[in-house]
């Protein structure tokens, strides 16, 4: 567990599933993903962030307010396991529920992922995005990750010709 001075980032509990689902049912949250998330969809990505905790030790973790004990989303790092130019490498990723924007709260959770990560050995750490998604490469770049024009790619996982398949690469080294 990772404390910072408003958040605990944590390994997943069965209780995050219905907040979380309620997440990926709402279509700002899921502006830059291709479709909103069934119940079915969304319970399948806990249980591979589960999963990824018990293998390696760290996920994108689940997020809570500690004055509150709410979660609030996730952030984390977890290997990019399809065929793209950062294959294998570590990415950080992050989302929150739409009431907890604009509090530097996404911020404050990835800077710790990072240094978790750099702390544990890591010494690269990429991150991606659509380019209409402003706030997430923003974040990216007031996180002090680098722009890597050279490795943008089409994402596999989505459809030719949708405007959501290019993606933007940033990174990090430790």
């Amino acid at each position: 567990m990772i404390e910072t001075a408003r958040l605990l980032l944590r390994p997943w509990r069965d209780a995050d599933r219905a907040p979380f689902a309620a997440m990926g049912a709402d279509a700002q949250v899921m502006a830059h993903f291709p479709a909103l998330l069934s119940r079915a969809e969304s319970d399948a990505g806990v249980d591979r962030q589960m999963a990824l905790q018990t293998e390696l030790g760290h996920c994108f973790w689940a997020l809570e307010r500690r004055d509150t004990a709410e979660f609030i989303g996730f952030c984390g790092l977890i290997p990019v396991r399809f065929a793209c130019p950062v294959e294998g490498e570590i990415e950080i990723g992050w989302r929150l529920a739409r009431e907890h924007w604009g509090q530097g709260l996404a911020r404050e959770a990835a800077q710790a992922s990072l240094d978790w990560g750099f702390a544990s050995g890591i010494t690269r750490i990429v991150s991606f995005t659509v380019p209409g998604n402003r706030r997430s490469w923003g974040l990216m770049e007031r996180l002090g990750l680098r722009r890597r024009a050279d490795l943008d790619f089409d994402h596999p996982r989505i459809a030719a010709g949708s405007p959501l398949r290019r993606h933007i690469v940033y990174e990090a080294l430790r």
